[in-house]
């Protein structure tokens, strides 16, 4: 007998997930690696680049586990938080329009807004500017900061630059580099198009390659970006989809130190399908 999984198909601003009520625990983590790594295959499977399940928690309103497509499990994601939060209250895990909910980077609050969501990101982290690393030969220098993941952060000089750039092998090369070593991080390519807009592009650790959106690169980028007085909240940030994710934050500068904090991702959540998962193609 052919065993069925329900899911929900969402889309974040371009990432996409496939999420499940998982508050009967009919799935292990284990399993949720294993079921990652097999259905998030794209043209094999349902495709995604990520699966969250939905379980209870005894404190919040609900709690996520996040694999990423490799099977890998992240602490954090902007677009999955957001596509979880609709999704919560979609399917009646939560009836409130506020909320919060656990992950492994910490609590996240949210807010549904329509069609989107607004969450409150864990406290941002490990900001430093000007890391001096070679790259294939090349020295170059990049920002970091941790944003519920790692992301470094590569300015452009211009959009024309950016479309240009060979995303895919540099931030390879990045991810993988022995500066951000063992973790790793994720990579993102980014130019200031105004004092509170960029234009971003991501290499995601976890895909191993570019995605069309990726929540927290768009919070890292416009907090690099603030740090180094190019921009100011709220922040507009332009994702190779197309879509636009909002980002509002307090800048806190002190003994010559920067932080941030009240750190907010605001933008769509949208329902592509409801379906089941058929083993056949789980194997």
């Amino acid at each position: 007998m052919t065993n069925k999984i329900p899911f929900t198909k969402m889309t974040g601003s371009g990432n996409d997930f496939l999420l499940i009520d998982n508050r009967e625990l009919k799935l292990s983590g284990e399993h949720g690696r294993d079921l990652a790594r097999l259905a998030c295959r794209r043209k094999l499977s349902a495709g995604g680049d990520g699966l969250i399940l939905i379980e209870n928690d005894p404190e919040v309103d609900f709690a996520w586990r996040f694999f990423n497509a490799d099977g890998s499990e992240a602490e954090m994601c902007g677009n999955g938080a957001r596509c979880a939060a609709r999704f919560a209250l979609l399917k009646g895990v939560t009836n409130k329009e506020r909320f919060s909910f656990r992950t492994l980077a910490g609590v996240v609050e949210a807010t549904i807004m329509g069609q989107g969501a607004r969450v409150a990101m864990p406290r941002p982290h490990g900001l430093e500017l000007d890391i001096a690393i070679d790259l294939n030969g090349h020295p170059i220098s990049l920002d970091f900061i941790n944003t519920g993941v790692p992301h470094a952060v590569d300015f452009a000089d211009s959009p024309e630059h950016l479309e240009a750039m060979d995303v895919h092998e540099r931030g390879r090369a990045i991810r993988r580099h022995e500066r951000f070593a063992p973790a790793g991080t994720n990579a993102d390519f980014v130019v200031v198009t105004g004092p509170h807009g960029l234009q971003i592009r991501t290499y995601e650790r976890g895909v191993e390659g570019e995605t069309l959106a990726c929540g927290t690169g768009c919070i890292a980028a416009a907090l690099v970006a603030a740090a180094r007085n190019y921009t100011e909240s709220p922040v507009d940030v332009l994702t190779l989809s197309g879509e636009t994710l909002t980002i509002h934050f307090e800048k806190i500068s002190q003994g010559g130190v920067t932080s941030f904090s009240a750190v907010f991702l605001e933008g769509d959540a949208k329902v592509v399908y409801d379906a089941e998962l058929w083993d056949e193609t789980l194997r």
